[in-house]
């Protein structure tokens, strides 16, 4: 669309959020609601974008910068109407301006697309929508013949506007040259003392301005939150929304209301996500792959076949086809386990690489190193990767035995075939085919003896 502007109004405080953030930048779905709404606004293809913010907070101007956004400031919030005030002048003459808020994260670029196409450069278009019980919305008013005459705001409205099932969701577009000569129009006369945006449209009546209206695809476009109890009914409608594409594209998920997604996933075929998983940043599936309950899955790629038993945290890592993790396992970024590998019980892996078929079955500490194909780590045995200054790496070749409890302190090399006795502290390399057992001599004393001195002590 040519010479088209929205203005993105993100200057609340969020008072009732009890919170140092901003309004808009409060989370859903583990992204800042206005965020969810630029990424929105950068598919409608609009040639500008402002975005109205609070001087109280100006570090909000450098979170986005994937975004080509004109930054207006608001030093105080005195409302819809004050806030479109400050970003006016910025408008061009010839422009028709969309109107968005910071704190309603669902909006749809088709939505608003819609909404300029109502507006089509002479009208005033707002978008409504209907509900069965409209508390807290500014009721639509019409007159006899369905004309859109006003907007009243709930603690403004009478007894018989509060019945009205109609309401203001909120956005709206204009041209801007109306735009602009109504907001300097605006008074604060109202209960809130505030400059309401939603009197333009008495205005726009008195200039004999066409008003039009659509409605959104969902009437959750046009929810917004304003404390953490909304904020949390935005949460659950989000997650619903995702697992339910998930599952449209043959992700089965056990129970969609004990999931969360705070970001993306790409999913093959036949995947099965249990209950209480977590995926943040970028997560790909591969086919047939398994989440067990109480998962935290950050920024990996769980390639076909791979299962995650329970209470695993993955972040960072890729893990090849075939594979089992856990149960109780963190597998910490820049890891890669190898193909038909197994990582268990209370294992982690940090900074390091398992090749093929190579087992850490339980209670051991891989970091900073790489094992060869077909290793064997026993349980409660560590890599010694840290001397107090530098991390060192580990070099394990193929098929090497490290027995329970063996402690390699890096930087260290052990070649093909090694086989590290248990209870062995290794600080040399190993040379291929050798087998390494250091233990100190055993004491054999009489335990009778022994219990008898303790007896005498006590």
């Amino acid at each position: 669309m040519s010479n088209s502007e929205v203005v993105v109004l993100a200057g609340g405080k969020g008072v009732r959020m009890n919170s140092n953030r901003p309004k808009s930048m409060q989370e859903i779905g583990g992204i800042p609601m206005l965020q969810h709404i630029l990424s929105c606004v950068q598919n409608s293809g609009f040639d500008v974008i402002h975005v109205v913010y609070g001087t109280h907070h100006p570090e909000i101007k450098k979170l986005f910068p994937e975004f080509t956004i004109n930054w207006v400031p608001q030093s105080v919030a005195l409302g819809t109407g004050h806030a479109l005030l400050q970003a006016a002048p910025c408008f061009g003459d010839d422009s028709t301006v969309c109107v968005l808020y910071g704190d309603n994260p669902f909006i749809q670029s088709g939505t608003v697309r819609k909404l300029m196409e109502c507006s089509g450069g002479v009208k005033l278009a707002l978008l409504t929508f209907f509900l069965d019980n409209p508390g807290g919305y500014g009721r639509i008013v019409r007159d006899e013949n369905d004309q859109l005459v006003n907007i009243v705001e709930e603690k403004d409205a009478t007894e018989e506007q509060r019945k009205i099932r109609e309401v203001n969701a909120g956005p709206m577009a204009a041209p801007s040259r109306l735009l602009k000569g109504w907001v300097k129009q605006l008074d604060s006369n109202n209960a809130q003392k505030e400059y309401y945006l939603t009197d333009i449209v008495g205005m726009a009546v008195a200039d004999g301005i066409n008003i039009a209206t659509c409605h959104p695809l969902d009437n959750t476009e046009a929810a917004g939150a304003n404390d953490r109890i909304e904020q949390s009914e935005l949460e659950r409608k989000y997650q619903l929304k995702s697992a339910k594409e998930l599952m449209e594209q043959g992700v089965e998920i056990v129970d969609p209301g004990r999931f969360d997604i705070r970001g993306s996933c790409i999913a093959g075929k036949d995947c099965r996500i249990d209950v209480n998983v977590v995926l943040e940043g970028k997560v790909v599936l591969g086919d047939n792959v398994y989440i067990g309950p109480n998962n935290v899955i950050r920024d990996t790629e769980l390639k076909s076949n791979v299962s995650v038993l329970p209470n695993c945290v993955i972040d960072g890592a890729v893990v090849e086809s075939g594979s089992t993790i856990g149960p109780f396992s963190r597998i910490r970024s820049g890891s890669h386990v190898g193909e038909n590998s197994k990582v268990g019980s209370f294992v982690e892996i940090n900074r390091s690489s398992l090749g093929k078929k190579t087992k850490v079955s339980h209670l051991a500490y891989i970091g900073d190193a790489t094992l060869g194909d077909e290793v064997n780590v026993g349980a409660g045995s560590i890599t010694c990767n840290y001397d107090g200054v530098n991390k060192n790496k580990t070099n394990i070749g193929d098929r090497v035995f490290i027995g329970s409890n063996s402690s390699l302190v890096a930087p260290i090399e052990v070649g093909d075939d090694a086989v590290i006795g248990a209870g062995s502290t290794v600080s040399e390399d190993i040379e291929p085919n050798e087998l390494v057992i250091e233990r100190a001599k055993i004491a054999k004393k009489s335990a009778a003896r022994f219990k008898e001195s303790r007896k005498t002590k006590s």
